[in-house]
């Protein structure tokens, strides 16, 4: 198999309606997961870009995740509209897109003001 420069995880997680945690895919479509994918082929950037579905990253306070390796940037709240501007800034360009990362101090903290303390 060839080496790839990224490995982009999109979270498709679903939780049934009324779960105390968020989901990442709640209409169970994985949209966010073709899109990326689509763009990433249109751009033809196959053979160094990879993307995949993944399950549950337990970040889901921060959700829709999506999270690129190998640099480890995880990126929170990320919509079909944000799609372009990673693939582009981050992948492309070699920036990561400040607004949607989640701080590191939040990965898998309860003291994150994102998370519930119940």
């Amino acid at each position: 198999m060839p080496r790839f420069d990224f490995h982009i995880f999109v979270c498709t997680n679903s939780r049934e309606p009324g779960h105390p945690r968020a989901s990442c895919d709640p209409a169970k479509e994985g949209a966010l997961l073709r899109l990326f994918k689509g763009k990433v082929a249109q751009r033809k950037l196959s053979a160094v870009v990879r993307v995949n579905k993944a399950g549950c990253l337990d970040q889901c306070e921060h959700g829709p995740m999506v999270v690129i390796y190998p640099e480890a940037v995880w990126y929170g709240r990320v919509s079909e509209s944000d799609v372009e501007e990673i693939i582009q800034s981050h992948l492309v360009e070699g920036r990561p897109v400040a607004r949607l990362r989640v701080a590191d101090a939040c990965l898998n903290s309860l003291a994150c003001p994102h998370k519930s303390h119940s």
